[in-house]
Formats: structure tokens, C-alpha cells, sequence
């Protein structure tokens, strides 16, 4: 069996796991303390709306959780404090579904994929057992610093200072492979937290060298395999909100399978400079919150 196989056998293995996460832990929380927790009915048009839109665009590369962040905080959807386990939960399956495509359509060394990944995972694993007991106003500063980081790795980006090449390779050795499974273990832990993973591993691969291409396998396949982890320690937790989630992960499947397989060209340039102005001033209004014990 080649380890290509082998990492999509386990894949299937985690979406497995987390499904029957998800639903063990929706069943304990039809009376739960926390009334967002409860599965008291489906996702509304906003919620299926924002899934989709998030996730297409993720796809992309752009990143779903800051944008999915600045929409619960603006309308708010979901209760601060209950938006790191919103984001990880409803996540998931989108994220799981371009893992799939993604690992399979662009090549990267297995070795250097496969341990990215299980230091991603280790990385959430730890990070989601904190966050998910951190008080409101301990998540609102959190999130508020952490969405200014990915608003100012948007805008580095953007201006052309950090990002892989189409030359580089596609592969990890030595130290600069130990030096990116650090990276992509603190990746793992920040992204419970909210900040996404996407952007500052297209960043970390490019600094290290490797193609500009080789991020998407690396980025999609971490997040797909550390999600349904942090995720289980949220739904345990009942540190979610539930009709959101359902909805994120609902409307946000169809818009993966559009985006990967049938748009050929998008200014996505434009649209991340858009989402630098929209996390932007989300950051600025988590932070007021956690300023005015809101």
C-alpha cells in the first residue's frame, strides 16, 4: 500500500470519528447547560449562506475561519465565547472534502505531507483542550489578536513579501523539515483558537522554500486531520453553538466541489484584501468587547 493510500485510508478513518463525535456529543446536549450546545432544529438560510461562501472561497486558498469569525461577530450569530468551537466544528467536513481532492491532484513528497500533518494534529490537540475552557473575555482578546495576525499576514501576502514560488520544492529535509513541523505544530494549537491555518502555512512553506503549490495538500490535509480532533474536544465540551455549525458544514460541501472543480480564474488578490478590511474591523470590535467586559 503506498503511503498516499495509507493517508486517505486514515483520513476516512478521522471523518469517521468525527461524525460519531458529533453526534454522541449532540445526543448528551438535547438538555444541555448551554443552550447553543442543544440540537433544537436545523440551520437557517444565513447560516447555509455563510457555509458556502466561507468554503468556496477557502478553497481558494483565502481561508474560511477569519471571514466565517467577522460574519458571527457583525449579525451576531454566535456567542463569543462559543465561536472557536463554531468555527472547528462546522468546518470540518468542507475541509475534509478539498483534503481529498487536493492530495490527490498535486504532488508532494509523502514523507515531508504526513508529518506535517501528525504535527498539526498534535499541535490542536493540545490547544483545543484549552481553548475550549477559556472564559468569554479570555476568547474575545484572543480572537481579537489573533485576527489581526491573519489580517496582517493577508496584506504581507498580498504585497507580494512572503509566499512560495513555482520553483521551489517539493519536499522537506533535514533541518528546514524540522523546522516546519514546529511551525505546523503551533499552527495546529493557534488555529482552535480562530487565527486559520491556511495563510500562515502558504507563508511557512514559501519561507522554507517549497512550491507555492505544495501548500495546498500540506494546509488542507493538516486542518483535515487536526479538525476532527479539536472538534471532538469541543462538542465534548459543549462549547459550540449547534444550528450554525450544521450549517457552516452543510452549505459549505457543494461550494468546495464548485470551487475546486469548475472555477478556472478569480481575482483572489482582491478578495483578500476585501476579507484584510472585514477582519480587520472585526478584531477592533472583539477587542472593544473584551475591553468593555461586553
Amino acid at each position: 500500500m503506498s503511503p498516499l493510500v495509507g493517508l486517505l485510508g486514515a483520513l476516512a478513518g478521522f471523518t469517521i470519528f468525527y461524525l460519531g463525535a458529533w453526534w454522541k456529543g449532540a445526543s448528551k446536549a438535547t438538555a444541555s447547560p448551554v443552550p447553543e450546545a442543544r440540537p433544537n432544529g436545523g440551520p437557517n438560510a444565513a447560516h447555509l449562506g455563510l457555509g458556502a461562501v466561507t468554503n468556496f472561497f477557502d478553497t481558494l486558498g483565502i481561508g474560511s475561519f477569519a471571514p466565517t469569525t467577522a460574519a458571527f461577530k457583525f449579525f451576531k450569530m454566535v456567542p463569543d465565547r462559543l465561536i472557536p468551537g463554531t468555527l472547528n466544528v462546522g468546518h470540518t467536513l468542507p475541509t475534509i472534502t478539498q483534503a481529498f481532492i487536493y492530495t490527490t491532484a498535486i504532488d508532494v513528497d509523502p514523507l515531508t505531507l504526513i508529518l506535517m500533518i501528525v504535527a498539526a494534529v498534535a499541535g490542536a490537540y493540545l490547544g483545543a483542550g484549552v481553548v475550549a475552557t477559556w472564559s468569554k473575555r479570555n476568547v474575545q482578546i484572543g480572537m481579537g489578536f489573533a485576527l489581526l495576525v491573519a489580517a496582517a499576514l493577508f496584506s504581507l501576502r498580498n504585497l507580494g513579501y512572503l509566499g512560495g514560488t513555482t520553483e521551489g520544492t517539493t519536499d522537506l529535509q533535514g533541518v528546514k523539515l524540522a523546522l516546519g513541523m514546529a511551525g505546523n505544530f503551533s499552527l495546529g494549537a493557534l488555529m482552535t483558537l480562530g487565527i486559520g491555518l491556511y495563510a500562515p502555512c502558504m507563508i511557512l512553506v514559501g519561507l522554507l522554500g517549497m512550491n507555492a503549490g505544495a501548500a495546498f495538500p500540506i494546509m488542507m490535509g493538516s486542518c483535515a486531520f487536526l479538525m476532527p480532533i479539536a472538534s471532538a474536544k469541543f462538542v465534548e465540551k459543549q462549547a459550540y453553538s449547534f444550528r450554525p455549525a450544521l450549517g457552516l458544514a452543510i452549505g459549505g460541501i457543494p461550494a468546495v466541489l464548485v470551487a475546486a472543480y469548475l472555477v478556472t480564474s478569480m481575482d483572489v488578490t482582491t478578495m483578500r484584501w476585501l476579507v484584510v478590511g472585514v477582519v480587520t474591523i472585526a478584531a477592533v470590535m472583539m477587542l472593544r468587547s473584551a475591553a468593555k467586559g461586553e
